[in-house]
């Protein structure tokens, strides 16, 4: 097959493989944009799930969906031990330019431009010299007595509430879309729910979409007690065997190609459903198939360089990041799985390498920080990484 034709290679085809079997959080977003432009009360949504299901890809097409329907969108991707002052006031710059070409009062978007400007400006520390400040970009003066007091609890509710008024001036709204939601500081998450709380009080129409790992729910609950009743969660899982193969005959039919039934079993296998696991093994076997349609013999050929590309950019770059004792931990519990995609109790973990677990305890939370594990419930550890086990079992030390 044609490899420059390959629908499976990253950017290809108009709908990616991953958004398969996600109608039903994409209706769901349109109640939702319908609802907050009308001033009717809605949670703001909160997607979880491990990595690889294509979360990141769906606040991409949810963020395409608010942009289409004339709302202001603007999208953060949280990093460990990062303030959120910055890629927050860059997303919303992004969302106000996207109100600005509908309002009709330009001096209205100056001054609120010039709130977020203010507001992006206490992201340097006390003190800072004029040249270490970051300058946002923003060509207005900065306001002054309004989301600049430098606690960003208070910050952010005003700023909230200005942005989304602004919204409100067209008839639309804004959509905040936060990917690794769980990476940000406590200080960040608190003042985030407190915000998203103001605005669910006053029926504003700014609406926050974040996505990250399973443990997302608990991060927030510790941080505000009421933050159940602010989310609606969503759990983002592996694909059905309908919607996987949907995700496979979908592109290859665009290309006016086929698959066989059995290539469709094979990639089942391999790729146990997961959206990312899909595409790399799609692409391999379109790949090395001679001849249309591709068959189960062309996705057992094109495997092991699916499982050699994965090894290194999928697995490998998270496995590289852990430390000799981190990895030690990782091996247990792969072990303990038999490479399989299943919790392990930390107790067990502990047996397993003759330890105390009070021993084993900074390299758990140093792998949750890492977002190589997560912790569903007390007691209890798991991979964020579909497969992950198995990698770690057949890996060469």
């Amino acid at each position: 097959m044609d490899p420059v034709r390959n629908p499976f290679a990253p950017g290809a085809g108009q709908r990616p493989p991953e958004l398969a079997g996600r109608d039903k959080e994409v209706g769901a977003f349109e109640v939702v944009l319908e609802r907050v432009a009308r001033g009717r009360p809605e949670r703001s949504l909160v997607l979880t799930g491990l990595r690889g299901v294509g979360k990141t890809v769906l606040l991409g097409e949810l963020r395409s969906m608010a942009v289409k329907r004339g709302w202001g969108a603007g999208k953060v991707e949280a990093r460990p031990d990062a303030d959120l002052r910055r890629p927050l006031s860059a997303a919303l710059h992004r969302a106000i330019r996207d109100l600005a070409v509908r309002h009709r009062a330009p001096d209205r978007v100056e001054a609120i431009l010039g709130i977020l400007k203010a507001f992006a400006l206490r992201a340097a520390p006390d003190g800072a010299k004029l040249r270490d400040r970051w300058q946002p970009g923003i060509d207005v003066p900065a306001a002054q007595g309004r989301a600049d007091s430098g606690d960003i609890e208070i910050d952010l509710v005003e700023l909230f509430t200005d942005v989304a008024e602004l919204a409100q001036d067209v008839g639309t709204g804004v959509a905040l879309l936060i990917d690794e939601m769980q990476d940000l500081k406590p200080d960040d998450i608190s003042a985030l729910c407190a915000a998203c709380h103001e605005l669910s009080q006053l029926g504003a129409p700014l609406v926050v979409v974040g996505a990250g790992l399973p443990h997302l729910p608990a991060v927030l609950s510790a941080s505000k007690s009421y933050s159940e009743r602010l989310f609606r969660y969503v759990r983002i899982d592996r694909l059905s065997r309908e919607d996987a193969d949907r995700a496979v005959l979908a592109p290859v039919e665009r290309e006016d190609a086929g698959i066989t039934d059995e290539a469709l079993d094979a990639l089942f296998d391999a790729s146990g459903g997961y959206p990312y696991f899909i595409q790399a093994y799609g692409k391999a076997a379109w790949d090395a198939a001679p001849a249309d349609p591709i068959t189960a013999m062309d996705v057992s050929v094109a495997a092991p360089e699916a499982d050699a590309e994965l090894a290194v950019g999928f697995f490998g770059s998270r496995y590289e990041r852990a430390t000799p004792a981190e990895r030690e931990y990782l091996r247990a519990m792969a072990e303990l799985t038999d490479g399989k995609d299943a919790g392990v109790n930390t107790a067990q973990v502990a047996d397993h390498l003759g330890r105390k677990p009070s021993s084993l305890s900074p390299a758990r939370d140093s792998l949750i920080k890492k977002g190589l594990v997560y912790s569903a419930e007390r007691g209890q550890i798991a991979f964020t990484v579909p497969h992950f086990g198995r990698f770690l079992l057949g890996r060469e030390e």
